[in-house]
């Protein structure tokens, strides 16, 4: 397959390189959707697409304190792009510019950015689905849940979740037998009333009823983010009546699995299938 590096002016700043992508894929790279320089989102979207079709916000991981959008464009965004759905990569400020909920309020804005300018790229706003990995699995799962009165941001609206191994409880990685150091760096010790805020910007506390349809992958031996986190969240929207899911690969590390050869393809089928049976799948 040949790929193509394209380069792209951003007003303001120098230019910017953009992961080398398959000639069939479309960038518009590093759109501003608020003011801070890190507020960027990149469209991608298959040539060949006609029509209004569905759209992925997806948030890229690294335990808020890492990790960029440019990462992710090879294993999660041309999936996606392979189906036909038009992807918006998004970055967002992570702990050494901003600390949280900084992440949350910047993803929420880039849901709302793309709702409003679904038309624009060809986008069924009625079929915009949120997704991430690792820490961007949590922000996805924080778009896709956050209420008003969390006063993080506006609510988005978005037709499902797919998280891929998000963090649920924040307070459990902030303390205790599985306080992991991202956490520490987000939420660092000298933050006033930083318990209240872990409990404010985790997934957990915001369960209720007609929440979007979600589907949770997980590893089963996962070190970073506890294996638990996902059993613990389908289980609890599971018991409000939402439309919930738990992929499970029982001896999934840390993402690895998505890697393997028998495991990735299998983890990415369930998630056509579970888009699939909710319409949210790309003409074709």
């Amino acid at each position: 397959m040949k790929f193509l590096s394209l380069l792209c002016v951003v007003a303001g700043t120098a230019w910017t390189q953009v992961p080398p992508v398959p000639d069939w894929v479309s960038v518009e790279a590093n759109i501003a959707y608020d003011a801070s320089p890190e507020t960027r989102v990149d469209i991608l979207k298959p040539k060949s697409a006609t029509g209004k079709r569905p759209g992925v916000l997806f948030i890229h991981g690294g335990g808020w304190v890492g990790g960029k959008k440019e990462n992710v464009v090879a294993n999660f965004c041309l999936p996606y792009l392979q189906k036909g759905f038009v992807v918006a990569n998004v970055e967002y400020r992570l702990a050494q510019r901003a600390l949280a909920p900084a992440a949350i309020t910047d993803v929420l804005k880039a849901a709302e950015w793309f709702q409003k300018n679904a038309d624009k790229y060809g986008v069924d706003p009625k079929k915009i689905i949120v997704s991430g990995d690792s820490a961007g699995g949590h922000l996805a799962l924080m778009v896709g849940m956050t209420p008003k009165n969390a006063n993080l941001g506006r609510p988005a609206k978005v037709a499902a979740v797919v998280n891929f191994y998000g963090i649920t409880d924040v307070m459990d990685v902030l303390e205790g037998p599985n306080m992991k150091q991202y956490a520490v760096t987000w939420i660092p010790d000298s933050m006033t009333d930083r318990r209240e805020l872990a409990r404010k910007v985790s997934p957990q506390n915001y369960v209720r009823k007609k929440l979007p349809p979600s589907l949770t992958i997980h590893g089963g031996e996962d070190p970073t983010v506890p294996y638990e986190h996902g059993v613990t969240l389908v289980k609890m929207m599971r018991d409000m009546g939402n439309d919930a899911e738990l992929y499970s690969v029982p001896k999934g590390k840390h993402g690895d699995f998505l890697r393997d050869p028998a495991e990735g393809p299998a983890a990415w089928n369930a998630i056509w299938e579970f888009l699939g049976r909710r319409g949210l799948m790309p003409p074709g």
